[in-house]
């Protein structure tokens, strides 16, 4: 493979990213992609990352810090979404992507790390695992309506 460059997503970016999120989940959200790194970019000193592989977008993860909420004190971080051509994954662009977002979050004072997983989603278990990711203290709560 060739060199894979992580760096700061741009708003030409999004038809990209909103195609991977498509390959990834299944479900086309170029609108909500775009405003969402829109409000990232806005409120957050973390900046939204894509890895490029020659001219390819071939991943992008998102996140935000945020200071006391949820209950938690002090400055946490948030890994928001990731996704990785399938083409690339397992191949360390995931890895790379998270790794940066983490240290660009450090320089900036966060102390932890938190994101969100499917119980069931066991590849994203072992991947947020071999991240060093472990179970926390907080819990998801959810009511149907």
């Amino acid at each position: 493979m060739s060199t894979i460059k992580i760096r700061v997503m741009q708003e030409e970016d999004m038809p990209a990213v909103a195609a991977i999120q498509s390959q990834v989940l299944g479900t086309r959200r170029h609108d909500y992609k775009a405003l969402k790194a829109r409000a990232m970019t806005a409120r957050s000193p973390i900046m939204p990352l894509v890895a490029e592989v020659g001219n390819e977008i071939v991943g992008f993860v998102m996140g935000e810090t945020s200071d006391g909420e949820y209950g938690v004190p002090g400055t946490i971080g948030w890994i928001d979404s990731i996704g990785v051509l399938s083409n690339y994954q397992r191949q360390g662009v995931a890895r790379m992507l998270v790794e940066e977002l983490i240290a660009s979050m450090c320089r900036v004072g966060v102390c932890k790390v938190y994101t969100l997983v499917n119980w069931r989603d066991g590849d994203m278990l072992g991947f947020f695992d071999k991240l060093g990711f472990t179970n926390g203290d907080m819990i998801n709560l959810e009511r149907k309506v």
